[in-house]
């Protein structure tokens, strides 16, 4: 076993805590894995990152939310709010600050930095590989991020350990725990074709059937970044009289995912359930309270891997699914040279839940 040490920037202070805890029940053990570190800035928004114990030797894990939108800092006499940018400057402080005396520098960034722009067309930047090989080049041996936009991003640094969590067993679990009234007739919905293989995983996991909608866009036209949809096609089984549970990677301001629900409501679907792995709602919180009182879905998914914003986490619609104690199995055995492949697949289990509920 080598020397642990968690370093947690203030942007997942929580969630790295109970990564500390989950550990040390893991182990029986009653340390604090977490060293301490100074995070200030200049006026001008320059940072500096001071690491305050010894990292001589350790394996070192640091922990970022780079989607965090609610740190802030006083930039020349106003508040700002950090962006991806900002965090991911962070970690490399972090790097820089440890002076090569870590024996190994993993970097866990729940959520991909620039996970979206994985691939380009044309004259575009291709701004997630370019991070990834920086990483590389100050001397990270391994990537832990979780359900990544596009997996095959890991092909940027093909030498680089690049680990892929899915949390999605650990979300079946908290569903199938809550709503097991829910569970017959069940139908998995995927809102784009982008999603497919994670709705046809989803519907493998609860034995049901899988459907999809296809988004029709106007490509003529470019609003907020992105070509504004005209039609929803949907195919698969009639949703008639069941209950549909919507799954996608993340929700921003979560349009697609209501527009869904209105589909599948007008074909005649009964409970609507949404799974997300990212519940960013970096806008759009209001349309889905406005949605919850007219019926429109039951229950929104989602874990504690990113911030989600108090005013979301206290609706009782969201159901916030808590990934730490996964993390932390992944970090215990990757620290002590053991596989995680057991980790990275637990349809066994959810399996054995899904036949007792048939019994």
């Amino acid at each position: 076993m080598k020397d642990l040490g968690l370093i947690v920037l203030e942007n997942c202070a929580d969630f790295g805590k109970k990564v500390n805890e989950e550990i040390n029940k893991i182990r029986n053990t009653k340390e604090d894995y977490i060293i301490k570190i100074t995070n200030s800035r200049f006026s001008n928004g320059e940072g500096k990152i001071i690491i305050n114990e010894t990292v001589r030797n350790k394996d070192l894990y640091i922990l970022s939310d780079v989607g965090n939108y609610n740190i802030t800092y006083n930039l020349h006499s106003f508040e700002n709010h950090m962006t991806p940018d900002e965090h991911y400057q962070d970690i490399k402080r972090v790097i820089s600050a440890t002076s090569g005396h870590a024996r190994k520098i993993n970097v866990v960034m729940p959520l991909l930095y620039q996970a979206r722009q994985h691939k380009r067309k044309g004259r575009e930047s291709l701004d997630c590989a370019i991070a990834l090989q920086e990483l590389q080049s100050l001397g990270v041996s391994n990537i832990i991020t979780f359900d990544a936009h596009d997996p095959n991003i890991s092909n940027a640094i093909p030498t680089l350990a690049f680990e892929n969590i899915y949390p999605t067993n650990t979300i079946l679990n908290s569903f199938i725990e809550n709503e097991k009234d829910s569970m017959s007739d069940l139908i998995v919905i995927s809102p784009d074709m982008g999603a497919t293989e994670r709705a046809r995983y989803y519907a493998e996991m609860v034995h049901s059937d899988v459907g999809v909608f296809y988004k029709r866009r106007d490509l003529s036209k470019v609003i907020n970044g992105k070509n504004p949809i005209i039609e929803h096609t949907y195919m698969g089984t009639d949703v008639k009289g069941k209950n549909a549970l919507v799954v996608d990677d993340m929700i921003a301001s979560g349009g697609s995912m209501l527009d869904v629900a209105t589909e599948l409501k007008k074909r005649g679907a009964n409970k609507i359930f949404f799974i997300a792995t990212f519940a960013l709602f970096t806008s759009g919180i209001d349309s889905f309270v406005k949605a919850h009182k007219e019926g429109l879905f039951d229950k929104l998914y989602s874990t504690n891997l990113s911030y989600v914003p108090l005013n979301t986490t206290s609706e009782n619609w969201y159901v916030e699914v808590d990934c730490s104690n996964q993390l932390a199995q992944i970090i215990d055995r990757l620290n002590t040279g053991s596989s995680i492949q057991s980790l990275l697949n637990g349809k066994e289990h959810i399996l054995k839940k899904i036949e007792k509920l048939k019994e």
